[in-house]
């Protein structure tokens, strides 16, 4: 584990606190799996001196391939569990539960603030030029649901957006093949999808949290110029720029990590470091049964 280590549960969020009672609060995180933890790698870079929570619902992955209804009520369960231990900011790092529990969940918090990886990469990619052209590379799930689609749209009505949905990437994220030819080999597999005059937008958006893994060789493949967005460090930004609004960014010296998931702790700690950048071991996970 990183410097700063484990650090004890403070008292939970109202709306009676003040921020210098709500300031020491950690900032909870929160995906159906694993590949939030690089949405808490950029967090841990651009925030060194929060505490962290993050908690993975691995017992019932892929969220994708659930209704709606029921991606909101785990979704919900999950967070509580992080409400109980006492939070200050929720991160929602999974691009699923932001395209679908967004609303629920921030009604379920009030008033504690809320942010996904949706909008933030939405703003971001629309940063380039009005009207421009943009890619999502996805995973079925969050294509099927169109959340960036409608988020650009919002940002931008004159906007071209497409989306392509990349399950293999996850793959070769989870095994650690992130560069190499096999991962230039599968990307351009998958941009050959497109039409030709699709494969040179103004921007691609990595619209998974495994995906920030295969930057380097996604931007190997796709035309000179193209900005890539990452939902994980604009996540980041947006959650840095909203401690500074509110009055809550932590003035101790370092953060501490702690890590829950619902099922599989070794699997949890082997796949897992490869996305949080170091190594961690099953019994740096605490289970928790929601």
């Amino acid at each position: 584990m990183a410097e700063g280590g484990l650090f004890h549960s403070c008292h939970g969020y109202n709306a009676r606190m003040n921020a210098t009672q709500t300031r020491p609060l950690p900032i909870g995180v929160f995906d159906s799996g694993v590949g939030g933890l690089t949405v808490l790698k950029a967090l841990r870079e651009a925030l060194p001196a929060e505490d962290l929570m993050y908690l993975g619902d691995t017992a019932r992955l892929p969220y994708g391939t659930k209704s709606p209804a029921s991606i909101s009520r785990y979704a919900c369960q999950a967070t509580r569990h992080l409400q109980q231990q006492g939070i200050k900011l929720l991160v929602v790092a999974c691009n699923t539960a932001s395209a679908v529990a967004l609303d629920a969940l921030r009604e379920q918090m009030a008033p504690l603030p809320v942010i996904g990886v949706v909008e933030p990469g939405a703003t971001a990619a629309v940063g380039t030029r009005p009207g421009a052209s943009h890619l999502v590379l996805a995973t079925e799930a969050t294509v099927r649901l169109g959340a960036y689609r409608h988020a650009i749209a919002a940002r931008d009505p004159g906007a071209t957006v497409r989306e392509l949905a990349c399950e293999m990437l996850v793959s070769l994220a989870e095994e650690g093949w992130t560069t190499g030819d096999i991962a230039t080999a599968v990307i351009r597999r998958y941009l050959g999808l497109l039409p030709e005059e699709a494969r040179a937008p103004d921007s691609i958006i990595l619209g998974c949290t495994h995906f920030p893994l295969l930057r380097d060789a996604i931007a190997e493949v796709v035309a000179p110029g193209t900005m890539i967005v990452d939902s994980a460090s604009t996540t980041a930004q947006a959650a840095s720029t909203m401690l500074d609004d509110l009055g809550l960014r932590s003035d101790k010296p370092a953060g501490g990590l702690r890590l829950f998931a619902t099922d599989g702790a070794s699997r949890f700690a082997r796949v897992g470091g490869r996305f949080l950048g170091e190594s961690l071991d099953a019994s740096d996970i605490t289970l928790v049964d929601l």
